[in-house]
């Protein structure tokens, strides 16, 4: 009886093992299902916790998998590397969500992220907290996904289209283990020609929300819109920050650029100082801010609210010899208003440089920014180049990132977007 015949490497058999489609038109390109194998540098940043893979780094290979269809992605020796969900039109192809190769996102692995994440929480966060991070995305296991409690009411924003086949699991486990009054849903999607316009959040599951909802910092009082497009009225991830501004405000004049509701006008008054000036464009934000202080039963004495342009505002106060013992800076990422374009990365400089104008000479600097494109070397030398070109000397004193309902994968770099620096003027 004659051996059996040993099966030639590049038969079918074993090219669906590996995940490439059998016996591929000459000349085409081969598409693998399922797999993706990575270059030797991507595959280690993704093996040491990096969770997104760039549609660049692809290549020219295609990969026939809908929006959400799991990834395994490979090694160049083909090696797992870890497992992700495909999105065929953002800038991230694939967003790793487990290094585990018998781990899969299903409704029962989406359940206990979710109450690990609740876990986590209630081991870090302090009590009185009702406004918080309670799904930060990758750092929680479920990638593209952020869900934010305001009271009884959580606000979830969806970064990538791969994420839509999970929805639903993911709102049965934050029903079970939450037990909001109501889930708002907000896409945020972004295209690889950029970023749209935002739609405002929409009801998916319970009750619907009134216009205003309020929220608690401990003893400090909020009132928040979780379907408003561009922001409910406070940011959970700057709540170190305003802590720091109430420490620090004590006897001080304090001028907050960019006020937006007054979050930190408002940490600085109950913080004891003696003056505090809110400087933004919209007087619609003003209006905000002085409801939060009827909120905190805070009198407007000592408080001023200006409407314009914070650069002409600022040269105006320079002109007046108008100083303050404590500036805080925290511009959006990018503005338009009146013919003007304020984009970070290119203006922060300028920004401290006119600040500096107005800065007491024993006084304090806070700058904030909150994207990732400016990491944080180079957020120091923007400060230090706005200092020089201010005429003054800052030192770093303190400095505070993303509080711990963020939390970051390591060997993921990018996902510290948030930076908050406080700078003393130095002689």
């Amino acid at each position: 009886m004659s051996a059996p015949t040993k099966r030639p490497p590049s038969s079918a058999p074993q090219r669906r093992r590996r995940g490439i489609d059998p016996q591929p038109t000459p000349g085409a390109p081969r598409v693998r299902r399922g797999t993706v194998r990575l270059a030797g540098d991507v595959a280690w940043r993704v093996r040491i916790g990096h969770p997104w893979i760039f549609r660049e780094a692809l290549g020219n290979r295609p990969l026939r998998e809908g929006p959400g269809e799991t990834v395994d992605v490979l090694d160049e020796t083909g090696d797992f590397v870890g497992r992700g969900l495909y999105d065929p039109n953002g800038p991230i192809a694939i967003r790793v969500f487990t290094h585990r190769p018998d781990e899969s996102l299903d409704a029962a692995g989406i359940r206990q992220r979710v109450l690990q994440a609740r876990e986590l929480r209630q081991r870090l966060l302090p009590p009185g907290l009702t406004v918080h991070r309670i799904i930060h995305g990758e750092g929680d296991g479920i990638p593209g996904v952020v869900v934010d409690r305001y009271g009884d009411f959580l606000v979830v924003q969806l970064y990538t289209a791969a994420v839509e086949p999970l929805r639903e699991s993911l709102y049965a486990a934050l029903e079970e283990i939450w037990r909001p009054h109501g889930i708002y849903e907000q896409h945020r999607y972004r295209p690889q020609t950029g970023e749209g316009p935002r739609a405002p959040a929409e009801l998916v599951r319970g009750a619907v929300a009134p216009v205003e909802v309020e929220v608690r910092e401990g003893e400090v009082r909020f009132a928040v819109d979780v379907t408003a497009p561009l922001g409910s009225g406070l940011f959970p991830d700057l709540r170190v920050g305003r802590q720091a501004i109430g420490r620090l405000a004590a006897g001080r004049s304090v001028l907050n650029l960019f006020s937006y509701t007054g979050a930190f006008s408002l940490y600085a008054a109950r913080g004891g100082a003696r003056e505090v000036v809110s400087v933004d464009l919209a007087s619609k934000a003003h209006a905000r801010a002085r409801h939060n202080l009827t909120l905190n039963g805070m009198p407007e004495q000592g408080q001023e609210f200006i409407a314009g342009d914070v650069l002409k505002v600022l040269a105006r106060m320079a002109e007046r010899s108008r100083r303050f013992d404590l500036v805080i800076i925290d511009p959006p990422s990018f503005a338009q208003g009146k013919g003007q374009v304020f984009v970070a990365q290119r203006d922060y400089r300028d920004l401290v440089a006119a600040t500096l104008s107005v800065l007491a000479p024993h006084g304090l600097l806070a700058c904030a920014s909150n994207t990732a494109k400016i990491p944080l070397e180079e957020f120091d030398r923007i400060i230090g180049d706005g200092a020089q070109r201010g005429g003054r000397r800052l030192g770093v004193i303190e400095r505070f990132g993303l509080p711990p309902d963020f939390p970051v994968p390591a060997g993921f770099p990018e996902g510290h977007y948030l930076k908050f620096s406080i700078c003393a003027a130095m002689p």
